[in-house]
C-alpha cells in the first residue's frame, strides 16, 4: 500500500471498529469484523479466548515474531462529538483500541502478498484487556507454544505523546495492578441515640484517612506507587446511622516488595480501623496484571535502528495485560502519539472526549514494519 492507500484504509477501519464498541470478552461484532478482513486478505484465521482472533503468516521457519492489538472497549458515554461516534449509548473506544485493531489490521495486509519471511507472523487480536484479562486466557490456552512465538509486540496510543512520534521504554513501562473491595458492616441505629449503632461511615472516613499515609509515609520515596480509591457506597436514609458501606480502588507500583508492602499495610489498616471502631471490615485485595516490562536487548535494537520520530518515556503507572505475554517470551510494548492541540486532541485515556487523528497510526504501521525487518 502506498501511503495515501494506507491511510485511507486505517481511517475507514477504525471508525467502522469505533461504532460497534464492545466489552470484555463479549465482542462478536468486533471479532467479526476482524475475522473477515484477516481472511479477504488471504489468511485463515483461528478463534481463542472466546471472541480473540489469531491470524499466522507462514515463514521459512516455524519459530515466528507475533504482534498483539487488543479489541475491546469501555463503559463510558461518548461526547466527542465525531460523526462516527458509538452507536452503541454508554460505550465507547475511549482507550484507542478500535486504532490498536486497525493499525494491526493494516500490517497484515501489508504483507499479506509478500514472499515469506524467515519468521512466521502471528497477529493476535486480543479481548478483554480492560479487563479481567485475555492475554492470560490466551496465554493458557496455548497461543506462545502453539505458533511458536519467540518475540512480541504492541502499541498503545497515548495522548501524551505528540503525533506521529513513537514512545519507548527501557524495562519498567507499567505498573502492577491490585484492585481494592473494601466492605465495612457496622450497625444501624436512628440518628437521634447514635450511641446503639456503630456507624459504618465513619469508620470508613477514618480507613480511608489511614490508607493515605501508604505512600506518603510507609513507601521508600525513591520508589513508586499510587494508591486510589474510586468509589464510596453506603448509607440508607440521612436520620439513620449507616450500618454498611463499600470502598473500591486500585493500587499500583512496578517494584514486587513495594506491592507486597502495600498489600500488608491495607491489611493491617483494616484489621486496625476494625478493632478501634467496632466495624468489621472485610478488605478483599485481588492482584491484577503484572507489571509491564520491555526486554532491554529489544529496546536498544529498535532505539538504535528505528526511523520514526522517536522518544524516551517514563515509566507510566497504567496497567497492561500485555504483561503476561512478557512472561513467557521477550516482548517490547511501545506507545503512539496521537497529541494534537490544534485538533484539540489532548484528552486523556478513558475520557468520554477521547479522539485522535488517524494519520497518527501511519506511525504505528511504519513501526511494526521496521520492526519486522530488523527482527527478520
Amino acid at each position: 500500500m502506498d501511503r495515501q492507500e494506507l491511510l485511507t484504509y486505517l481511517t475507514k477501519t477504525r471508525r467502522a471498529l469505533h461504532q460497534i464498541p464492545e466489552i470484555g470478552f463479549d465482542l462478536p461484532l468486533t471479532s467479526a469484523y476482524v475475522f473477515n478482513e484477516l481472511t479477504s486478505f488471504g489468511y485463515e484465521p483461528i478463534i481463542m479466548a472466546k471472541t480473540g482472533v489469531v491470524a499466522v503468516k507462514p515463514g521459512l521457519s516455524e519459530k515466528a515474531l507475533a504482534f498483539r492489538s487488543d479489541m475491546d472497549a469501555l463503559n463510558v458515554l461518548e461526547q466527542s462529538q465525531v460523526e462516527f461516534a458509538s452507536t452503541y449509548e454508554g460505550k465507547m473506544h475511549a482507550c484507542g483500541h478500535d486504532a490498536h485493531m486497525s493499525m494491526l489490521l493494516a500490517f497484515a495486509k501489508s504483507v499479506s502478498k509478500l514472499k515469506p519471511f524467515n519468521h512466521s507472523l502471528v497477529f493476535v487480536f486480543q479481548p478483554a484487556e480492560e479487563g479481567p484479562g485475555g492475554a492470560k486466557v490466551m496465554v493458557e490456552e496455548g497461543l506462545i507454544e502453539r505458533f511458536h512465538i519467540e518475540k512480541i509486540f504492541g502499541l498503545h496510543v497515548f495522548p501524551g505523546i505528540n503525533e506521529g512520534t513513537i514512545g519507548l521504554a527501557d524495562g519498567p513501562m507499567m505498573a502492577q495492578s491490585l484492585e481494592l473491595d473494601i466492605r465495612i458492616q457496622g450497625k444501624s441505629a436512628h440518628a437521634a441515640e447514635p450511641h446503639e449503632g456503630i456507624d459504618a461511615l465513619v469508620c470508613a472516613a477514618q480507613w480511608i484517612q489511614a490508607v493515605q499515609t501508604i505512600v506518603s509515609r510507609n513507601t521508600d520515596p525513591f520508589k513508586t506507587a499510587v494508591v486510589t480509591l474510586g468509589t464510596i457506597q453506603g448509607g440508607e436514609a440521612p436520620n439513620i446511622i449507616p450500618q454498611t458501606v463499600r470502598l473500591t480502588g486500585t493500587a499500583r507500583a512496578f517494584d514486587p516488595a513495594v506491592m507486597a508492602m502495600i498489600r500488608q499495610r491495607l491489611t493491617e489498616i483494616s484489621e486496625g480501623v476494625s478493632l478501634s471502631s467496632g466495624c468489621s471490615i472485610k478488605a478483599t485485595l485481588t492482584d491484577t496484571y503484572p507489571a509491564v516490562i520491555n526486554d532491554s536487548a529489544l529496546f536498544k535494537t529498535i532505539r538504535e535502528h528505528l526511523s520514526c520520530p522517536m522518544a524516551i518515556v517514563s515509566p507510566k503507572m497504567f496497567a497492561e495485560d500485555f504483561s503476561y505475554y512478557q512472561k513467557k517470551v521477550p516482548g517490547l510494548f511501545a506507545m503512539v502519539g496521537i497529541r494534537n492541540e490544534t485538533l484539540n486532541h489532548v484528552h486523556p485515556l478513558h475520557s468520554c472526549f477521547f479522539t485522535l487523528d488517524e494519520k497518527a497510526l501511519v506511525t504505528g504501521v511504519d513501526f511494526y514494519t521496521q520492526v519486522l525487518q530488523m527482527m527478520d
